[in-house]
């Protein structure tokens, strides 16, 4: 069955001193566009995460993002209490001002307020990336669920290509015979005398130019392996994209050929549902 380019997965994880927000969300792309944002602390996996969005969603504009809040009592910031005296005792020199004030005023000065940086505890990254692949897992469902729509409509679309195919097949004899009637008529105007045979002779060459019943073949064909290609186990949209394209190609020539403009009207709704189509097939993985 087919699958969507299109998703969205979250997760939200309580560890015991801060809450983790996973987001993923992914549209059509003609291939693997991935953007991931991580808090600093979580930058250096962030190879390991590419890896594992890149073997689960294979194709897409996916953009990752991981937030962190602190909701603990510790915090990897610490005021540098020399460095903050030491300017308080300078603006003291300054102006004159409450304490508090003074502080205030200290406390935005560089180095005043310090961060260390924190270590990955391992126990604790084993668990976030295991929600990660638990977003990746809702993402996957979601898009397997739109792959559904998606395949009920392009189903449709080519069901409806296969019965005006079925039309154009019924009129062709008609077609056919009223090309015939067209040039007869244009040459007994003409109130020549001329040789009956040849007239045939030249009558069928001209016919056999307007021919269709090669690329009648060749699409029925694409329409029967496009159906088997949609309802296979993989998703393969580039392959089908070569399919539609291909079945673009005869639609073309039956109309190029047809020289009858009740054909001419059965392919220009042919072309109007192939357009639909690959309109559709941008979105499928």
């Amino acid at each position: 069955m087919i699958v969507s380019m299109t998703g969205y997965g979250k997760s939200v994880l309580q560890l015991p001193s801060k809450k983790i927000t996973i987001e993923i969300k992914s549209l059509n792309s003609k291939n693997l566009d991935l953007n991931v944002r991580t808090p600093s602390l979580y930058r250096e996996k962030e190879l390991g995460i590419r890896k594992m969005i890149a073997s689960k969603l294979v194709r897409g504009k996916v953009d990752f993002n991981l937030y962190m809040e602190i909701t603990g009592e510790e915090t990897s910031s610490q005021i540098n209490k020399t460095v903050t005296k030491q300017y308080m005792k300078q603006l003291r020199e300054v102006v004159d001002g409450d304490e508090i004030e003074l502080l205030k005023m200290a406390i935005k000065m560089p180095d005043a307020v310090t961060t260390e940086r924190d270590e990955i505890e391992e126990d604790e990254w084993k668990t976030i990336e295991s929600e990660i692949k638990n977003t990746l897992d809702k993402i996957a469902t979601y898009r397997a669920e739109e792959g559904k729509a998606l395949n009920d409509d392009l189903s449709l679309r080519v069901k409806n290509i296969s019965a005006l195919l079925e039309d154009v097949i019924k009129m062709d004899p008609e077609r056919v015979e009223g090309v015939r009637e067209r040039l007869k008529k244009g040459v007994e105007d003409l109130k020549e005398k001329y040789d009956e045979n040849r007239f045939e002779q030249e009558l069928v060459y001209y016919i056999e130019k307007f021919d269709i019943t090669e690329e009648k073949v060749r699409l029925s064909n694409h329409l029967e392996y496009f159906i088997k290609s949609i309802n296979s186990p993989d998703s393969n949209g580039k392959k089908l994209g070569f399919i539609g394209q291909e079945m673009g190609r005869e639609i073309n020539t039956i109309g190029s050929k047809s020289n009858y403009a009740p054909m001419q009207k059965l392919v220009v709704q042919m072309k109007d549902e192939l357009e639909k189509v690959k309109e559709q097939l941008l979105n499928v993985l």
